[in-house]
């Protein structure tokens, strides 16, 4: 992908980032995904699409965040999760939630934005990825780190 803001520049540890340093997702031509994006999926449906909607489709009652996380600034998508949103004017009402204390979602905040940045450039398909790349180590050390374990 040429695009700046979702091209992989660098890997590191089984993490895809951008050339700004912003993570991102890694898609292989035969459907294969980094890690991340596989957590993200399952951390994104455990947590996140009771209002969002399955897959990051949006629903009724909140945006599709696969449209968000294209526009959306990395440190504003973090911003948002961990201290939520409300919108309340004359065309607009709306309220996120504030996230910052639970872990389930926020020791995985990354896994959740390169997957959902994958959805909107419909990189991986709807439904549970069918095939990803293996937990690295160091994944699985700061998951443990963050979660307390």
């Amino acid at each position: 992908m040429d695009d700046p803001n979702i091209a992989v520049s660098y890997e590191e540890d089984g993490r895809y980032f951008t050339e700004d340093d912003v993570p991102t997702f890694n898609v292989t031509d035969d459907g294969k995904v980094d890690w991340l994006t596989f957590s993200g999926f399952r951390r994104y449906h455990s947590e996140c699409h009771v209002c969002h909607g399955p897959d990051g489709e949006g629903s009724t009652y909140a945006p599709a965040l696969k449209k968000s996380a294209l526009d959306m600034d990395y440190y504003d998508f973090l911003d948002v999760a961990t201290n939520g949103r409300q919108r309340v004017d004359a065309a607009d009402n709306s309220v996120m939630p504030a996230f910052g204390t639970n872990l389930n979602v926020m020791c995985y905040l990354d896994d959740i934005y390169v997957y959902l940045k994958a959805r909107g450039m419909e990189a991986v398909p709807r439904g549970r990825p069918g095939s990803k790349e293996a937990k690295s180590d160091d994944i699985r050390e700061a998951e443990n780190a963050c979660m307390g374990t």
